[in-house]
C-alpha cells in the first residue's frame, strides 16, 4: 500500500484517541451540569454512564489500532474489520453532526462549527482509508 494511506491510517486512529481521551474530561470543560436543575441526579449519572463508556470504547478501540497499526497494513483482516467499525462509529457521528444537527450553536457557535468539520474530515479520511483496504483485501 502507499505510504500515504500509512500516515493517513494513524493520523485517524490516533485522532481518534485523542478524541476519546477528550471526552473524559468533557463534562467538567464544559460545566455540563450547570445546565441541569440540581434534583435530577439519575440524569447526571446516565449522562456520565454514557459518556464515560463512550469515551472508553472510542480511546481503547483506537488505542488498539495504534499497537495493530503494523498488522492492519500488512492486511490483517482481523485488525482491518475492527478498523471498518470504527470508521462506521465515525460516519455516524459526521451524519449526526451534518444531517440531525445535535449541536447547539450557543454558546460558542465556532466550537459547534469544529466539530461538525472535524467530524466530517475524520469520517472521510477513515473512508479513504477503508476503501483502500477493501480494494487491497480483493486484490488478494
Amino acid at each position: 500500500m502507499r505510504k500515504g494511506i500509512h500516515i493517513l491510517y494513524f493520523i485517524t486512529v490516533v485522532t481518534s484517541a485523542l478524541v476519546g481521551l477528550w471526552h473524559f474530561f468533557v463534562p467538567w470543560m464544559f460545566q455540563w451540569y450547570d445546565y441541569l436543575p440540581t434534583q435530577y441526579e439519575n440524569l447526571i449519572v446516565g449522562i456520565d454512564y454514557t459518556n464515560y463508556c463512550f469515551s472508553l470504547l472510542l480511546f481503547g478501540l483506537s488505542l488498539m489500532l495504534i499497537f495493530l497499526g503494523k498488522r492492519a497494513l500488512a492486511m490483517n483482516r482481523e485488525v482491518i474489520y475492527f478498523y471498518f467499525f470504527l470508521t462506521v462509529v465515525w460516519i455516524f457521528r459526521a451524519c449526526l453532526a451534518s444531517f440531525i444537527e445535535p449541536w447547539p450553536l450557543q454558546p460558542i457557535p465556532a466550537a459547534a462549527i469544529g466539530q461538525l468539520v472535524a467530524s466530517d474530515v475524520l469520517a472521510v479520511m477513515m473512508i479513504v482509508v477503508s476503501v483502500c483496504f477493501i480494494k487491497e483485501l480483493r486484490h488478494k
